[in-house]
């Protein structure tokens, strides 16, 4: 049920990285988009007028860079277990291994006692303080750089609707497996 990091996967197996971005705040300016000037980039004010916050948690698929996501308003036990169920379905004649971090949502009662009535589902949880080392932070990284960045939402459903729109377009057009480039040591865990 919950077992170390995965360093080397069963064959064929389909290898999930699976974390939340919280607090995404829907902010609208106070005002247009200041006037452009030579050699000088966009700019925004900075105020700005809060609009709400929404979570996403997110999939990534080790194997081809496809992303499973969906909105949440927040982040707890229940959500993830949801989310969890979503996988299991979309997996379901898998065996699916799960990546997370050590946030004791990841770890609640209610999670321990679904995964024991699933022997597929494996666990792996990225060592403490090292929740960047799951590839579906290198993704949120992205969707923060095309999609939240100098954004603009009234409503809460438009950034919402703004995010999985992006996400089934990434899905489309850009979604493939990270080439890591790293030629360092590893580090393995006993």
């Amino acid at each position: 049920m919950y077992n170390r990091p995965l360093l080397n996967p069963p064959e064929n197996a389909i290898v999930l990285c699976v974390d939340e971005k919280i607090q995404i705040q829907a902010l609208d300016r106070t005002q247009h988009v200041l006037p452009l000037k030579k050699r000088a980039p966009k700019r925004l004010t900075t105020t700005y007028k809060r609009n709400g916050t929404i979570a996403l948690i997110a999939a990534l698929a080790v194997h081809s860079g496809e992303i499973t996501a969906k909105t949440i308003k927040s982040n707890n036990a229940d959500n993830f277990l949801v989310f969890l169920k979503k996988l299991d379905r979309t997996y379901r004649n898998k065996t699916p291994h799960i990546i997370v971090d050590y946030l004791s949502v990841h770890k609640n009662q209610k999670i321990k006692d679904w995964l024991s009535s699933k022997r597929k589902i494996k666990l792996h949880f990225t060592p403490t303080y090292s929740s960047w080392l799951d590839q579906v932070e290198i993704w949120f990284n992205m969707l923060t750089k095309d999609v939240l960045k100098g954004g603009v939402w009234k409503l809460v459903e438009q950034l919402s609707s703004q995010m999985l729109e992006y996400i089934d377009t990434y899905n489309q057009t850009r979604a493939k497996p990270f080439a890591w480039t790293y030629t360092g040591n590893v580090l393995t865990i006993n």
